[in-house]
């Protein structure tokens, strides 16, 4: 016979089962602060690139004025007019991204750029939390922090934050969050944090749909009921992009389309009823397309990635950016690569989290180092990346000249109409009407401010004759290449 089992607790003495007294104070939390910590950290990074480069005069494109329109139209309870993208422009009849309405409240308290670029700085540090939490559950506490760190400098999140405001700041945590729930087998809590995707972007359905072809798959087998959701919720993903893209987008557009169907795959658009494949669009640039996989897979996630089925929810972004006649969207610069950053560092975790009990010895070693390798991959990248700057005491300064700039725009009353390039605009869309140069049409303007650093324009009084030949135009201000015009 078998002896019978004995537990620690049949030899104790009986003292031992009289529960303690019951104390006032609770019990200390123990789970590690690590995730937030290190979220805290990066927003503080984030935060201080953003707001240099805004000090510095660096503002890359019209997309921070534009968002800012919007946003600013918002708080004041009306429609999200962005005069930049054409007087009038309803920026839903751009790009379907409701969900920056989310920032009036904090931009009516503070109206100006900066709220955004704080805002995004906020929203991608947060995406940390549940990347590191999600990866120390699978692999423990400091191989969990290592794929921690290596995501919140990963490259593609540095050039989302060098980039200005995107809508995406929004999609990155969202991702995060799903795929967390996800790994943890919460099937219910990923597709509720999957689904608010389709009011970011119009093209973030089918992501939505590929995180919940995902769960259904893993979901199969431990909950059949579950599957069949994630299958419901694929659908509307798919039925909620096609519909934003033929019929909601098109009806804000006073042009009745979806005016990028000539840059995502055309002609060959799958929705128009061609073939996605016509053309030559997915060999175009396959130079680049090859060294941006190679960006995304070989420092990221060392190449064991590719054995999670997570990183299936990378091929929608990677598939619209691929078939794209557009050059900008095939390569690792601006902020297209920011979501598919929380995929990559998440399938890497899921692929780690098995292949350490691999048969293969060689791989278990490789997965036991991995999560240091890919985290001093990024420590190194970040040398040449954005946040490197933050090591200039200058990139804490703000330049003289910026000032003078300031000051002369600053002769711009509010309320003004202005029309603008890319320099002048983020500094007058919080209180002035401002058009993007060239497309203010139907629509002579107050002012006009160049940003004329380059020495393109020989003689600015000229081009504004060009601009408005029915108006006059005389220069009421010059500082450090910059001008301001004013209508006589």
């Amino acid at each position: 016979m078998h002896a019978p089992l004995v537990t620690p607790q049949d030899h104790a003495p009986a003292a031992a089962h009289i529960p303690p007294p019951v104390t006032a104070s609770p019990a200390r939390d123990r789970r590690p602060r690590d995730p937030y910590l290190l979220a805290v950290l990066l927003f503080l990074a984030y935060a201080a690139l953003s707001i240099g480069r805004y000090r510095h005069l660096a503002t890359k494109s019209w997309d921070l004025g534009i968002f800012e329109q919007a946003v600013r139209a918002y708080a004041h309870f009306q429609a999200p007019v962005a005069d930049l993208k054409g007087p009038g422009t309803n920026i839903l009849g751009d790009h379907f991204s409701p969900v920056t309405a989310l920032l009036a409240p904090a931009y009516r308290m503070f109206p100006t750029p900066v709220t955004l670029l704080v805002a995004q700085a906020a929203l991608l540090a947060l995406s940390a939390v549940p990347v590191t939490r999600a990866a120390a559950g699978l692999l423990g506490r400091h191989r969990g922090l290592a794929l921690g760190v290596a995501y919140g400098l990963s490259w593609g999140l540095q050039r989302a934050v060098d980039f200005d405001f995107h809508e995406v700041c929004f999609a990155v945590p969202l991702i995060a969050f799903a795929l967390e729930a996800l790994l943890a087998r919460r099937w219910r809590g990923a597709l509720l944090w999957a689904l608010p995707l389709v009011f970011v972007k119009e093209d973030l359905g089918f992501t939505v749909a590929a995180i919940a072809v995902v769960v259904a798959v893993r979901a199969r087998r431990s909950s059949r009921r579950a599957a069949l959701c994630a299958l419901g919720v694929a659908a509307l993903g798919v039925l909620a992009a096609v519909v934003t893209l033929t019929v909601v987008i098109p009806a804000f557009n006073t042009a009745d389309t979806y005016v990028y169907w000539d840059k995502v795959g055309a002609p060959g658009n799958p929705l128009n009823g061609s073939n996605p494949f016509s053309g030559s669009h997915l060999l175009d640039g396959i130079g680049t397309k090859l060294r941006t996989l190679a960006w995304l897979l070989i420092p990221t996630t060392g190449l064991l990635a590719l054995r999670s089925p997570l990183l299936l929810v990378a091929l929608p972004t990677l598939g619209w950016r691929f078939l794209s006649s557009d050059a900008h969207y095939w390569g690792t610069d601006w902020h297209y690569s920011a979501v598919l950053m929380p995929v990559l560092s998440l399938a890497l975790a899921d692929a780690l989290s098995h292949a350490r009990y691999s048969p293969r010895p060689w791989l278990r070693s490789y997965a036991l180092h991995l999560p240091a390798a890919v985290a001093a991959a990024s420590l190194a990248l970040t040398t040449t990346l954005p946040l490197s700057l933050l090591t200039d005491a200058e990139a804490y300064r703000k330049p003289a000249r910026v000032s003078a700039v300031e000051r002369m725009l600053a002769r711009v009353p509010d309320g003004a109409s202005v029309e603008a390039n890319t320099g002048p605009s983020s500094r007058l869309t919080s209180r002035c009407r401002v058009f993007w140069v060239g497309t203010a049409h139907g629509v002579t303007p107050d002012f006009i401010a160049l940003d004329n650093t380059s020495h393109g324009i020989h003689d600015v009084q000229a081009y504004a004759r060009q601009l408005h030949p029915h108006a006059e135009y005389a220069v009421v201000g010059a500082r450090y290449g910059y001008v301001l015009l004013k209508r006589r």
